[in-house]
């Protein structure tokens, strides 16, 4: 063998273990965000199962109130029936749902006897619980999309991003016309 055929071999030895070492950061990149994202499906699966008995308990206090029963239902609804591959399309619903539950909770504000319910504080209490996980789960979901989309997007990942299959994953964040929605205080 020659000296440039050893050369040769050399350099594709390298190429090949520098690109097993970017498949291998792609691959983590994309398993720590799917992990992420079953932490949020974890605590949405809790709040969805929440929200029936919290709109039934509502409803004995706040019958006329039918419309906004009737959106948190169909909001949840909707929630659920996204399939758990479309992230983006699960975001979108779930920020629906959060408007409409910080709607269900402007109407129990109307009613004394439903605030004072211990049924419907019993709820509140469990769904803040379940909106603080689901906070610190967003927090975590959102940093490991940034690693997998900044490094998808940058050198080196970007050279290798086609043939990787690199998927660029969107951030679970709030819709700016939902920045200024109805502020829910479950201290009141």
């Amino acid at each position: 063998m020659s000296i440039t055929m050893i050369g040769v071999a050399v350099v594709i030895v390298m190429l090949l273990l520098y690109g097993s070492v970017i498949f291998n950061r792609f691959a983590r990149n994309r398993n720590m965000v799917q992990d992420a994202w079953s932490n949020i499906d974890v605590a949405l699966k809790k709040r969805h199962d929440l929200i029936p008995n919290l709109v039934n308990t509502v409803k004995g206090y706040a019958a006329h109130e039918r419309e906004t029963l009737t959106q948190v239902i169909a909001s949840r609804n909707t929630a659920v029936s996204v399939t758990a591959d479309d992230i983006a399309g699960r975001i979108k619903a779930e920020n629906q749902l959060q408007q409409s539950i910080g709607r269900l909770f402007a109407v129990a504000e109307a009613y004394p006897d439903l605030k004072a319910d211990t049924s419907f504080l019993k709820f509140q209490t469990q769904l803040s619980q379940i909106e603080e996980l689901l906070e610190r789960a967003r927090r975590y979901y959102n940093s490991t999309v940034r690693e997998n989309n900044t490094y998808g997007e940058s050198f080196p990942g970007l050279l290798f991003a086609g043939i990787f299959n690199y998927r660029h994953f969107d951030f679970f964040g709030i819709e700016e016309d939902e920045r200024d929605n109805v502020i829910v205080d479950f201290r009141k």
